[in-house]
């Protein structure tokens, strides 16, 4: 069963926050660590990321200055009293680690999916942020992209009778991206808000190691007893593709709907959910969705 962590919360604007500035620091500059960087050096103007200060970013690898953005060290991010929280872009299996170091010592933390790389470890984190009353906002920037906007207007209010949705991807390194219902945990979230809780019928993985080939076909049942199955396959020279094929009792979905090119970039788009968690001005429990992603339990090859 896939669970929803759904947190219900009168919440109100504080007001003593409305001007504040949040010193931040950016953890791995790879293609993601570069945009979020850009994003913080040129905030939208007027937007809620005028309250967050790039003072610096942290890499294992030497770079100096990047765009007049200053490397500090490891320590120095987490132990400075100027930085309040910390973007994490590192790979995937290095999340939970980042997250815990910069939550015990005391900053809010944005972290790009997936959080962790099991279901326990993602609800500790949880509990943790709780604890110590920060910010944790996972990015989710697939559920903010002009094309999945628009497929979800496309099928609200529709009667699902089965549906499929097929992503391929070049090969993934598992000990640095996780296993597939990990990795491609977008995907699921996709089904998950479109369509609502899910249940695991079966699941199964075809491998073969030689040539880097992977495939998961995860079959699932809503709560009305519709099938809808998840494919991820990866393989050497594989295009980055979506592809899906809703039948609805009105009629199929084959493609994905035109959709028009946004004006603000999908990290700003997060980036100014996050500012306005921090400035009180969202919930700070709740994703760009509304609902936090788990699973009860791992799935079973």
């Amino acid at each position: 069963m896939i669970q929803l962590v759904w947190i219900n919360r009168n919440h109100l604007t504080d007001l003593s926050q409305i001007n504040r500035m949040f010193g931040t620091v950016v953890v791995g500059v790879g293609i993601a660590g570069l945009a979020r960087i850009r994003d913080l050096m040129n905030p939208m103007p007027a937007s809620p990321s005028e309250h967050l200060k790039l003072l610096g970013f942290v890499s294992r690898r030497s770079f100096g200055n990047i765009n007049e953005a200053k490397q500090i060290s490891l320590e120095d991010a987490l132990s400075s009293k100027e930085i309040h929280a910390a973007f994490i872009s590192t790979e995937n299996k290095s999340h939970e680690e980042a997250i815990r170091m910069f939550l015990e010592a005391g900053k809010h933390v944005l972290v790009e999916y997936p959080m962790a790389l099991s279901a326990k470890a993602a609800h500790e984190l949880w509990e943790m942020a709780e604890q110590k009353g920060k910010v944790l906002h996972v990015e989710h920037i697939e559920l903010l992209t002009e094309e999945y906007k628009q497929l979800k207007k496309e099928v609200a209010g529709k009667d699902l009778v089965k549906g499929t949705l097929h992503f391929t991807g070049s090969v993934l390194d598992e000990t640095k991206a996780g296993f597939p219902a990990f990795s491609g945990i977008a995907r699921l979230t996709w089904l998950i808000d479109l369509f609502g809780d899910l249940t695991v019928t079966s699941a199964t993985r075809e491998e073969q190691k030689d040539k880097n080939y992977s495939r998961m076909t995860v079959h699932f049942q809503t709560a009305n007893k519709r099938p809808l199955t998840w494919v991820e396959e990866r393989g050497p020279g594989m295009r980055r593709e979506k592809k899906i094929n809703f039948c609805f009792t009105s009629g199929c979905l084959e493609n994905f709907p035109q959709a028009p090119r946004s004006a603000v970039g999908l990290f700003m788009q997060d980036q100014n959910l996050f500012a306005k968690k921090l400035l009180g001005q969202a919930d700070r429990n709740l994703t760009a969705t509304r609902f936090l992603v788990g699973t009860s339990k791992q799935f079973s090859w």
